[in-house]
């Protein structure tokens, strides 16, 4: 269906003699459907453009010859359809009556049975017997195609409607599948024929939703039998937040369907939300607590109120000897904004101390300080529905259809439309160049250069001309402005002079500027490319330079987005987890808001910031940090500088772990309380857009509690009682005490669906673009980005560039998607390098490579690559023996600490044997199974 604007033309015709006005554009089944008639179907279905291929949508209108297809006819002013004629009738049976000729007959024991739209739509034209016999039914002789792990393709069930490669075109954009042959020897085929594993299909599930037959049916179906109720909840992997039905029969969860009003997705979804949720029933979830004396002891199940009382009274006395700050927090960006926000407050409320942080310390925490600094407000400007008027998009150190893959389709449909694309990273990703999309510009900078090339789009954009003045000096801080625009002009940031440091040619630099400053609405998407490193706060706000500059804010089509990794990171900032700040980015030193937050929870606060992630580690070495509570995060193997993680994790006297599994960092626990997963609990996400989305119960927590629930009992343990009896009673007192959400509540997004804050009494209804009437801090603030090379050099023994990202089949350190299907996509992570670097140190396609940095040394299998740049590889981190991090540094940015991970200078060699950090791991781990395994005998 046409997208309708509010000036579009209206039109009345007659349906069936009744008279009806809808909109110009739309089609006619469309307008019967308005009136709630319902037209019979097949290949039409509202996620997909019209095709007209089935013939069973065909109607009669007066004075026209013929029977035009419903779906890709356009209303007309006057028009007399008839949707329901004898005619009609006859035709429809003759063309149902051929499709069900093709179609075995096996309904009884179809798996799709009572879910089938062709048994529906024979129903519906009154089919009653077939004339022609099944001796040619369709493709008999053709296998099952069960390659891919979550769904089967039976070809013997396909009526060649096109919904699922239409699906695969227009929704994913991936163009694997085509229709193959002639006739009625026509059949779906993936890729070259191939089997599905094989080919290019993602595994997104948009063929399997679009099918509406069994040809593509989901294994969890086939095995459980169709679902007889849903609950609509929200992804618990990337930072996208789409929505879903988590569909059940009884109390088991058999399929996550993506729910098409869902206002992040729109019905889309990847391999990971769709189909890698099994980890909930995974035999390696813990659901009894924990407790040990040492970290080398065994595990001792004991019973909620026992391990409660063990960790309280361990805090307590660790406080006493130490003193109150000698304990900490870390709340997680996987668990909800209301889970979140009583760890917090049970850090600062019960242990009375600041020391808590959360995993954005080591993502996008430059984010939060870039923008807010420069606009005011630390998020991103936009919703994800404002690609679709973007005319420039520039993407920057993010792989979207890797990391963000329901965001990355919705911008390949974008760019199809013919938007502009500028790609800044030291890789081709795969939006550079494919069959369908090509970068007008790929600029494969030097790692560590950011800063520098950004400074040079200024200077072009400054010394061209090309600001838009009137904008700036409505918008911006004027004296600040010129300060900066003196600062770009001068030659040392132009393209020319940046060249030696980025390694990009200058004429491509020039280009780039110039398109996005003048090719119409631009847009820029970034991710951990641009913040994890030692100026990432500085690229953000370089970004915003360069927006505020040209005009780029504040309206649709435009912004500075930051793409979260993961799926409450932002919520996770949101509701006060660093140490200096309260709910909505408020700083503790602030006497008004502090007394706000005493008031409220009964406590006096500590005015004085506590420790970061990096600061509690080191204050651990030095002994005077003793004890860590860690909900939902696995900083043994998510954090830079392992060794440097695990020292200061052993250090300490007490901690406790609450997890779903047994992570690396429980490696070092002494208490372990058994966390519930998102399909186990009430509350909320926000995403990267800030819209907050209800997450729903569809499961009772398999270790009786979910986790808000355990951190409210492990505070009154320690003397300070929280009473709640549901997360909509924390979200309440999250809106009393946050400006940002002061009008959300459950109900309210139980009535919209999710809603994006700033959601106040001055924007009721949500904020979906932020800044459009001016920036929140007031002025727009231009800030001065020197560029300041790394401390990280390449040298004669390290002479190559290591960065690191993610990969489509796999989350964050894998815990989840490791216990699914999908490690047959990545079963190990490997360091991807140019065919040069290889081809100089005798390295071939396959081979086991030693890879050191000045910190750490890990081994790798090698893929040979041209996607990378000379002098740069590049590996994954979603594999627990890989260390990746062994060998990433503690450089880190200045302002926020957000580690360099995306620098390090290496060097590669071949080997054959496993470092000496895998094989203590290994050793280790070995060690741990012979304990936990001399117990349980």
């Amino acid at each position: 269906m046409p997208e309708v604007h509010v000036d579009t033309p209206l039109v009345t015709l007659e349906i069936d003699g009744n008279s009806v006005t809808v909109p110009q554009g739309t089609s006619i089944m469309r307008a019967a459907m308005q009136m709630g008639t319902q037209i019979p179907k097949l290949c039409a279905t509202d996620s997909l453009d019209a095709f007209g291929s089935c013939r069973l949508c065909v109607v009669e209108i007066e004075g026209r010859r013929g029977t035009p297809a419903s779906c890709t006819t356009p209303v007309e002013p006057g028009l007399k359809v008839w949707t329901q004629t004898g005619k009609l009738a006859k035709l429809r049976r003759n063309v149902m009556e051929l499709y069900i000729s093709d179609h075995p007959l096996d309904c009884l024991t179809c798996a799709a049975n009572g879910d089938c739209e062709l048994q529906d739509m024979a129903g519906a034209v009154g089919l009653r017997e077939v004339r022609y016999g099944f001796d040619g039914a369709n493709h008999f002789d053709k296998p099952k195609d069960q390659s891919n792990p979550y769904f089967t393709f039976d070809p013997t069930k396909c009526i060649v409607c096109s919904r699922c490669v239409r699906a695969c075109e227009e929704v994913q954009g991936t163009f694997a599948l085509t229709i193959d042959g002639r006739g009625f020897a026509s059949m779906v085929a993936a890729g070259e024929a191939q089997p599905f594993l094989d080919s290019e299909c993602v595994s997104c599930g948009a063929c399997v939703q679009a099918c509406p037959t069994a040809t593509l049916m989901e294994n969890s179906i086939i095995e459980a039998g169709q679902p007889e109720h849903s609950v609509i909840t929200t992804c618990a992997y990337c930072g996208v937040g789409c929505s879903f039905k988590a569909e059940m029969r009884g109390d088991e969860v058999v399929r996550m369907m993506p729910y098409k009003d869902g206002k992040a997705n729109h019905g889309h979804s990847c391999v990971k939300g769709r189909f890698a949720w099994g980890y909930s029933t995974h035999k390696d979830r813990i659901t009894k607590p924990m407790i040990r004396a040492k970290i080398t002891d065994p595990w001792k199940e004991v019973s909620w109120e026992e391990a409660i009382n063990h960790a309280a009274s361990e805090f307590k006395r660790i406080q006493k000897k130490y003193g109150r700050t000698s304990v900490g927090g870390i709340t997680s960006s996987r668990c909800t904004n209301e889970e979140t926000y009583l760890v917090q407050k049970l850090v600062r409320a019960a242990f009375g101390t600041n020391n808590v942080d959360t995993c954005a310390r080591v993502c996008h925490s430059p984010t939060g300080y870039g923008l807010a600094t420069t606009l005011g407000t630390s998020a991103g400007t936009q919703d994800f529905d404002s690609v679709d008027e973007a005319d420039v998009i520039m993407v920057m150190g993010a792989n979207p259809t890797d990391a963000h893959p329901v965001f990355g389709s919705r911008m390949k449909r974008r760019l199809r439309e013919g938007a502009k694309l500028i790609v800044i990273d030291p890789r081709r990703i795969d939006l550079v160049k494919n069959p369908h999309i090509e970068a007008d510009y790929h600029l494969p900078l030097r790692p560590g250069t950011n800063t520098a090339m950004l400074n040079a789009f200024g200077h072009v954009i400054v010394t061209e001309g090309l600001m838009d003045e009137e904008y700036v000096r409505e918008r911006c801080d004027l004296e600040e402005f010129n300060r900066w625009r003196a600062f770009v002009a001068d030659p040392k940031n132009s393209p020319e002079a940046m060249e030696a440091f980025t390694g990009v040619k200058a004429a491509d630099v020039r280009g780039a500027a110039r398109l996005y400053a003048t090719g119409g609405n631009a847009a820029i998407y970034y991710g951990l490319g641009v913040t994890e490193h030692s100026q990432g706060s500085t690229t953000v706000m370089c970004m915003a330079n360069i927006a505020m500059a040209t005009g780029n804010i504040g309206h649709n089509g435009a912004g500075v987005n930051p793409l979260r990794g993961q799926n409450n990171v932002q919520g996770s900032c949101d509701m006060g987890s660093f140490p200096h700040e309260l709910t909505g980015y408020r700083h503790l030193s602030t006497d008004s808001v502090r007394q706000q937050f005493e008031q409220d929870w009964g406590v006096t606060l500590d005015p004085e910031p506590g420790l970061r992630i990096p600061n509690m580690l080191d204050a651990a070495i030095e002994g005077s940090f003793k004890g860590i509570y860690i909900q939902g995060e696995d900083i043994a193997q998510s954090d830079p500088n392992i060794q440097h993680v695990i020292a200061g994790l052993s250090a300490m006297e007490c901690v406790v772990i609450q997890d779903i599994f047994l992570n690396e960092t429980a490696n070092y626990a002494h208490v372990f309380l058994p966390g519930s997963t998102f399909l186990e609990k009430d509350g909320t996400f926000t995403n990267a857009e800030r819209r907050i989305n209800l997450v729903r119960r569809a499961v009772k927590p398999k270790a009786g509690y979910a986790d808000w629930e355990v951190t409210m009992m492990l505070s009154e343990a320690l003397g300070y009682p929280m009473h709640y009896n549901h997360p909509s009673e924390i979200m309440d007192e999250i809106a009393r005490l946050t400006p940002t959400f002061q009008n959300v509540s459950f109900k309210m997004l139980e009535e919209k669906g999710s809603v994006q804050w700033p959601c106040n009494d001055k924007a009721p209804e949500g904020t979906p673009i932020m800044h459009m009437n001016g920036f929140v801090r007031g002025k727009g603030r231009f800030m001065i980005t020197e560029y300041v090379p790394t401390e990280e050099k390449v040298g004669p023994r390290f002479p190559l560039l290591l960065t690191t990202g993610r990969i489509l089949a796999h989350y964050n350190v894998g815990a989840q998607t490791r216990r699914t299907d999908n490690v047959v996509w990545h079963p190990e992570d490997v360091l991807e390098m140019h065919p040069h670097d290889a081809e100089d140190r005798g390295i071939r396609d396959g081979d086991t490579v030693s890879i050191a940095s000045r910190v750490g040394e890990t081994t790798l299998r090698v893929k040979v690559s041209d996607r990378m740049q000379p002098g740069v590889v590049y590996t994954t981190f979603h594999h627990f023996g890989t260390g990746a991090n062994v060998i990433t540094t503690d450089y880190s940015d200045w302002a926020t600490n957000c580690p360099e991970y995306k620098v390090t200078a290496v060097q590669v060699r071949p080997t054959n044997r496993p470092s000496e950090w895998q094989s203590q791991y290994y050793k280790q781990r070995e060690a741990t199974r012979r304990i936990e395994t001399t117990a349980a005998e």
